[in-house]
């Protein structure tokens, strides 16, 4: 669409505005830009602050293409780990849910790389579910508090609940990086006082969920892994904390003892 000049001065320009991928960024803004015009918006956008992706309209994750529109939280490489882990968990024909699933990308890994049988996302913002929607099929896709959000046919029957909860501490939410403060929403960051709030109420409902012998994942930080996975421990998961120092995944892997669940 430019030529090197122009594609130079865009580097420049990102550079300039503290972006430390500025030659892969204005790679892809001028992938994506359909007129000189249009990457002119676009380039504002980013030295403004905005998200790459949410400017682009989508993120890559694991080598698929998520949409993310405005206001919706942005898929992190590190999340990928935790995907792994649920794609893994998941056996051939499994029901695997995708907790405060944001755009869906950790439900998308799923359906694309396991043999699972049926997979729910869910999240309380409407954006984000809306979102969501587009990225996977919109009936598998609901509004709604935590577990709350689910159809009541699941109860008991699912094999996976994979969770990528907000876990910044109220405290620590001004000191993020604008993009994410300014643009995205504060209930996909803001985990609480220690941020765990939102990932103790995953842990203690996922037992009137999980069928016998399921799996619940949650993505936390290396300080906070040890004191989630206690609390896997107290609701009755065999849990273990697991990492990859590589992307700077964390997160515990619990599993439901073989007895009944509580509602």
């Amino acid at each position: 669409m430019a030529g090197p000049a122009s594609f130079d001065r865009t580097v420049e320009t990102l550079r300039a505005a503290g972006c430390v991928f500025a030659e892969d960024e204005a790679a892809l803004l001028h992938a994506e830009a359909a007129s000189a015009d249009a990457l002119a918006r676009m380039l504002a956008r980013r030295v403004a602050g905005d998200p790459l992706e949410q400017i682009v309209g989508w993120a890559e994750f694991r080598g698929l293409r998520v949409v993310v529109e405005p206001g919706v939280f942005v898929p992190r490489r590190r999340t990928g780990f935790l995907a792994g882990l649920a794609v893994a968990a998941a056996r051939e024909g499994a029901v695997v849910v995708d907790m405060c699933c944001g755009a869906g990308a950790v439900a998308m890994a799923v359906r694309a790389e396991s043999k699972a049988g049926e997979v729910h996302a869910a999240d309380v913002d409407a954006a984000a579910v809306a979102c969501a929607r587009r990225n996977l099929p919109p009936g598998r896709v609901h509004l709604g508090d935590l577990f709350a959000a689910l159809p009541a046919r699941l109860r008991g029957r699912v094999d996976v609940v994979v969770a990528n909860a907000p876990y910044v501490p109220t405290g620590a939410v001004a000191a993020m990086p604008p993009e994410a403060r300014l643009h995205e929403p504060l209930v996909a960051l803001d985990g609480g006082g220690d941020g765990l709030d939102v990932a103790r109420r995953v842990v203690a409902g996922a037992r009137g969920w999980l069928a016998p012998g399921g799996v619940l994942l949650v993505e936390t930080s290396v300080g906070q892994a040890p004191a989630l996975r206690e609390w896997f421990v107290r609701n009755g998961f065999a849990a273990a904390v697991e990492v990859d120092e590589e992307i700077g995944g964390t997160a515990v892997r619990g599993v439901l003892d073989a007895g009944p669940g509580c509602a």
